[in-house]
Order: C-alpha cells, then sequence, then structure tokens
C-alpha cells in the first residue's frame, strides 16, 4: 500500500469515528490545505489533521511523522507545521483500530517523529498515552469555545 492510500484509510476511519460521535463532518477539495477536515461540533468548527502510524518492525512502536510533507516531481519536502495550520491532530493505527488525538500544541512539540508504545510490558507510560483515543478533548475543546462566542 502507498503512503496516499494508507492516509485515505486513516481519514475514513477517523470520519467513521466522528460521525459515530453524532459530529458533522466536512471535507476540503484537493490536498493543499494544512488540515484534512473539519469537524462541526454544534456549529463549531475543529480543522483537523489525519496522520497514518507505521508499524517499525524493529522497535515494535508505530511510528508517525509529525511534519508536513510535500513532494514534487524531483524531490521530498518537509517542514514543520505552524500553530494556526490545524487544532487537533488525529493520528491513526492501523491494523489496531486507535486513535490519538493531540491539540496542535502538543502535537509540534515532538521531534520529527512520535513513537506510540502499544506494548503492554512497559514499565512506564509514554507521554503520548494520554492521548490515546482522547476523543473528549474535542468536544472539551469545542465547549470551551462556545462559553467565549
Amino acid at each position: 500500500m502507498d503512503t496516499k492510500l494508507k492516509g485515505d484509510i486513516a481519514e475514513q476511519a477517523t470520519i467513521m469515528e466522528a460521525l459515530k460521535r453524532g459530529w458533522a463532518v466536512l471535507k476540503p477539495l484537493g490536498d493543499r490545505l494544512p488540515y484534512d477536515l473539519v469537524l462541526d461540533l454544534k456549529g463549531k468548527l475543529i480543522k483537523v489533521q489525519v496522520k497514518s502510524a507505521w508499524l517499525d518492525k524493529k522497535s515494535g512502536n508505530f511510528v508517525v511523522d509529525n511534519r508536513r510533507t510535500k513532494t514534487n516531481r524531483r524531490r521530498m519536502l518537509r517542514e514543520l507545521y505552524k500553530l494556526s495550520d490545524f487544532d487537533f491532530a488525529v493520528i491513526y493505527l492501523d491494523g489496531v483500530n486507535i486513535f490519538y488525538i493531540f491539540p496542535i500544541e502538543i502535537f509540534t512539540k515532538y521531534g520529527s517523529v512520535i513513537h506510540f508504545v502499544e506494548e503492554k510490558k512497559r514499565q512506564r507510560k509514554p507521554r503520548s498515552a494520554n492521548y490515546r483515543n482522547a476523543w473528549d478533548l474535542i468536544s472539551q475543546w469545542a465547549a470551551r469555545k462556545e462559553t467565549r462566542a
């Protein structure tokens, strides 16, 4: 499977999860924007960047690059996201059907990649564990946005 197909699968899994929660989903045309989806929670619009993690067989961890990747015919360019690019990053771990939901300010604080440890034997939880299936962060953010309006 190529990376575009993996990204499409991650997006569709995210859309399904959002719809199950009763959230409306908007999909921008093309892929020129720094976000992939917009979630509508009772009129509050939340920009979401969806990433598909891959399994690193050597470490046994799932990994995702937290930089924006642009390609042209000759080279691949990577650049850091800005805090204004989106509100949340949703990382999908295919095969285990697990999501990690990061507010943009947390997502951008990691280095160039984030490792997700799904191994139960680990003694100490990684800091990413706080964001495992943390869909409530999105609804809490929308509720805070509502009280400010």
